[in-house]
């Protein structure tokens, strides 16, 4: 009897060890679903490099949804069922934004629409701690959603001394210098790194609350961050395009991997 007892004792204690196993398995199915990205404006890159390959690289399940054709109101609802936000490159903003709508002929047609979107995006992406990641023109919305501003014209605002775009409309590379205090440096490990760039406009007047990570050799802000993050979601942008470099490079590769992890982050917060 004693025989029959131990067996069935390790009988149960096994079949609540499997329930337990499967009950764990289907958890972790249901907490691994792909991470969903809002992409404020998705459109084909000339040069083959694309932001989702980039991301792809370092998660190749990461899915995304284009904001630009949808309403703003649309946009917003569906701006809460994603994990990040990505702000990416385009054209000009409307210098009305920052106050000087009186330069308005040293940019090219401002495209409302998108100003609308990608400012009211960042601020209710901001309410929700929902991490944010700027490229190029994201990095300048960014900073203008802060009540920063603009040069709207670099070579005609700070001269020539870095190329930032190239004439023939391909783009220029150049090198930045990474602040040692940032959190850039901390995630690269690298004081400096050659980019590709794309634009003529630039920061002028750096948002409230934030801190130049990177600065071309025309001191030119070349990437934001926090000064401080206390209370605050993962918010990150950079003026170059890391998809455009070897996305093994330092200033390349620690972007799209600390960008994920925060978004991973924020999707195992929103659900406790």
């Amino acid at each position: 009897m004693k025989k029959i007892y131990t067996v069935l004792l390790m009988s149960l204690l096994l079949s609540g060890i499997l329930f337990q196993g499967c009950v764990q398995q289907q958890h972790e199915k249901k907490t691994s679903a792909p991470l969903k990205l809002a992409i404020s404006k998705l459109k084909p890159d000339k040069y083959g490099h694309t932001y989702r390959q980039w991301l792809r690289r370092y998660d190749s399940t990461i899915q995304w949804v284009n904001l630009y054709p949808l309403s703003v109101d649309s946009a917003l609802k569906v701006l809460k069922t994603c994990d990040g936000l990505l702000c990416t490159g385009g054209g000009d903003l409307a210098p009305s934004l920052f106050g000087k709508g009186d330069e308005a002929s040293k940019c090219g047609p401002p495209d409302l629409h998108r100003d609308s979107l990608e400012l009211m995006a960042i601020h209710d992406a901001l309410r929700m701690k929902m991490p944010i990641f700027g490229i190029c023109r994201g990095l300048q919305v960014m900073n203008v959603a802060l009540d920063g501003s603009l040069y709207t014209d670099l070579p005609t605002d700070i001269g020539t001394k870095v190329t930032h775009r190239t004439k023939d409309g391909k783009p220029a590379m150049h090198e930045v210098y990474v602040n040692r205090a940032s959190e850039l440096y901390r995630i690269s490990r690298v004081d400096s790194g050659y980019v590709y760039s794309h634009h003529h406009q630039g920061i002028d007047k750096l948002g409230k609350g934030l801190l130049v990570g990177a600065r071309s050799a025309d001191s030119l802000p070349e990437e934001i961050e926090w000064a401080d993050t206390t209370g605050k979601g993962f918010y990150m942008g950079v003026q170059w395009h890391p998809e455009h470099l070897d996305t093994l490079a330092p200033l390349s590769k620690s972007l799209a991997v600390k960008f994920l992890g925060e978004m991973k982050l924020f999707r195992k917060e929103k659900k406790k």
